[in-house]
């Protein structure tokens, strides 16, 4: 019994900084949150113990708010517009990979690169390419005769949160391209040979034979994606900053709104924790989808 104490106690020693880092930076900071959203805080009150308790109001306050529902659709528009494409498209790209041809592992090194720029630099970038004047994409267009005159990638509210859609579109695909790339390279082969026998064609093949072989993994990398994609802040902000007139607006650029620009902090924490809870509802699903798979 000594012995196994012993060993049980050396496994909670190695355990112990990844539980300490949790709570310090993790655990703290989320009760903090959900304490501050409760309470009625501002910038005169920030530093001092004049905290009035104020419960739901400012969940209601933010319930109330035009901003609020506008940015809950524009949330889920991008995140369910960036994820449909880049499951598209990288599993087309991984499809073709697949063939093992000469160059493909040069390509596809050459397909990471977007997903290895910072976020904050890749924003930048499509900023400056979607720049109504001088932008590289009207100039594009223009010279192809397909527009008459510059389009307001990000000055216009019915195109802007497509831009950005198609900015994170750009960013995303490698990171899909190779989840499924190595889903598709687990499959069994000899299926396949059978099928080809049989005069499968290859939408016949893709349909009856890769698509259900590959859900789990294509499932995985919805879920992975929508969670990755959903509390989007950095590609938005820089790119737009929640403008023009709330077109772009999402939940973690209204947080941020509230928190550092109308210094109102509880209303901020509030949006924060709405955010969060969705977040947190998906994980459970995932996680339950896991468990299903793996017949626990």
């Amino acid at each position: 019994m000594w012995k196994e104490f012993r060993s049980q106690f050396k496994g909670y020693l190695f355990v112990l900084p990844a539980v300490l880092f949790m709570l310090i930076l993790i655990g703290y900071p989320l009760i903090y949150n959900i304490v501050l959203s409760f309470q009625n805080v501002d910038l005169s009150n920030l530093a001092t113990s004049d905290k009035q308790f104020v419960g739901f109001e400012n969940y209601k306050k933010v319930a109330g708010e035009e901003a609020f529902g506008i940015s809950i659709g524009n949330t889920l528009i991008y995140t369910v517009g960036s994820v449909i494409f880049q499951v598209i498209i990288g599993f087309c790209l991984a499809s073709f990979f697949s063939m093992k041809f000469k160059i493909a592992g040069f390509l596809r090194g050459i397909m990471m690169i977007s997903w290895l720029i910072p976020m904050t630099v890749t924003a930048l970038l499509f900023k400056f390419m979607m720049g109504s004047g001088e932008g590289i994409f009207n100039q594009m267009l223009l010279n192809a005769h397909l527009i008459d005159e510059p389009i307001g990638w990000l000055s216009s509210p019915e195109v802007a949160l497509w831009s950005v859609i198609i900015a994170n579109i750009w960013v995303g695909i490698p990171f899909n391209m190779l989840l499924l790339s190595t889903g598709l390279s687990s499959l069994p082969q000899d299926v396949y040979e059978s099928a080809s026998l049989d005069g499968a064609n290859w939408w016949q093949r893709l349909v009856h034979i890769t698509l259900p072989l590959l859900k789990p993994v294509l499932m995985v990398v919805l879920m992975l994606g929508f969670i990755y994609t959903f509390k989007v802040f950095d590609i938005v902000y820089v790119m737009t900053g929640g403008g023009p007139i709330n077109s772009t607006e999402v939940l973690s650029t209204l947080a941020f709104r509230y928190s550092f620009s109308d210094f109102e902090f509880s209303l901020g924490a509030a949006v924060a924790n709405v955010l969060f809870l969705i977040l947190f509802a998906i994980s459970l699903v995932y996680l339950r989808m896991m468990k299903k798979d793996e017949g626990i």
